[in-house]
């Protein structure tokens, strides 16, 4: 389905896990296409899980594997979608906890494009339908790493308080460390909010907020570059649990925002 602002044009995939599948603003399209495509929902965890294991208080779980040895990026990402709502510019999406998650509940999420074409918001929910259990909730976008045939490479410009030692393993290993140069496949925090800037030099600048200081940024493909906001870092079910109850769910919220150059 399509939603639409001024020149901007917003494809969503409820079919796709409620997938942002294309970003377009005039001519340009801002998200990559193909294998590894638009922008997908972490939930309800981001990134690695290490060995697929964690605990709810005394009980254990064990997840399915997919990332080598560990549990990756969440149950949702390629479940269907079901449409709660939507009009030209905003869609409300559904999508139920099941197996292999070993508990019920939902995930829900709110895209809401701006009514002048100059952003989005995206806001996700994880609710229980019964016991409490810890949870994330994130995005994965693609963004291009260039926009147009001879356009320049897109610049990451941010500002973190600290970086997650990464092990060999590619999960945190629980230091903080200075943040370093690229390329990142890493944990950044920004106790203030995360806040990463785009820059496509003559074409176009975007910026990716939320009021969660966790964001990883991955910049190691030749294709494109992802700035991940998400509720904890990798690994969080076990490092940093955010235990979800019948009366708080997990909830987090993202904008974009663009302006041509």
């Amino acid at each position: 389905m399509r939603l639409r602002a001024a020149d901007t044009e917003l494809t969503v995939r409820p079919d796709e896990g409620g997938r942002l599948s294309s970003l377009r603003v005039g001519e340009l399209e801002l998200l990559r296409q193909g294998e590894r495509f638009g922008s997908f929902v972490m939930a309800p965890w981001c990134g690695r899980t290490r060995e697929g294991r964690f605990s709810n208080g005394t009980t254990a779980h064990q997840l399915p594997l997919n990332a080598g040895p560990h549990a990756i990026h969440g149950t949702v990402r390629r479940r269907p979608w079901r449409v709660v709502s939507a009009d030209d510019r905003s869609v409300a999406l559904v999508c139920e906890l099941d197996d292999p998650w070993p508990y019920p509940g939902r995930v829900s999420q709110l895209v809401e494009l701006a009514e002048d074409g100059s952003g989005l918001t995206l806001t996700l929910a994880v609710e229980t339908l019964g016991d409490s259990f810890p949870a994330q909730a994130g995005w994965h976008p693609w963004f291009l790493r260039t926009l147009s045939p001879g356009g320049k490479d897109v610049t990451l410009d941010f500002t973190a308080e600290w970086q997650e030692e990464r092990g060999d393993d590619h999960l945190p290993t629980g230091h903080r460390i200075a943040p370093g140069p690229g390329p990142w496949d890493d944990c950044f925090v920004m106790p203030d909010g995360v806040r990463v800037a785009l820059h496509w030099p003559d074409e176009l600048e975007l910026t990716v907020a939320s009021r969660t200081p966790w964001v990883v940024v991955y910049d190691e493909q030749p294709e494109a570059v992802c700035v991940e906001p998400q509720s904890g870092p990798p690994n969080g079910l076990n490092s940093h649990p955010r235990l979800v109850t019948e009366l708080e769910p997990l909830e987090i919220s993202t904008t974009w925002t663009w302006r041509r150059l």
